[in-house]
């Protein structure tokens, strides 16, 4: 598990946090091959599909993002993130995409981000 990365490094504490409790949360077996640039991979594509559902906008004011509320659709947030991995090349097969997705809303709920239905 490579978490020494720069890019690990740059983050801010708390998405630092996230990307530690995912990979903390995923069983080792399907952690194999899985790294932390992996996970921010599948975290920034959420996002990227929550933009374009219009869930996801940028604050003009305050350049922070802002989550609005509706429904997704995990299966096709989870195509669109599948798809978009091999594009980038990305080896992360959709149980681990799965997983890091579980583990985001485990992690959300945790922190109060989400409601637990």
């Amino acid at each position: 598990m490579e978490n020494n990365t720069i890019e690990m490094a740059l983050m801010e504490p708390e998405e630092k946090e996230l990307v530690e409790f995912i990979l903390q949360t995923i069983p080792a077996e399907d952690r194999v091959g899985l790294t932390a640039d992996d996970v921010l991979l599948v975290l920034d594509l959420m996002d990227d599909y929550l933009e374009e559902q219009g869930l996801l906008r940028e604050d003009e004011a305050t350049g922070e993002e802002e989550y609005l509320d509706g429904e997704v659709d995990e299966t096709d947030q989870m195509n669109y993130v599948a798809k978009a991995c091999k594009e980038e090349g990305r080896n992360i097969s959709l149980v681990q995409i799965q997983l890091i997705m579980d583990a985001e809303l485990q992690f959300g709920i945790q922190k109060g981000y989400y409601e637990e239905d």
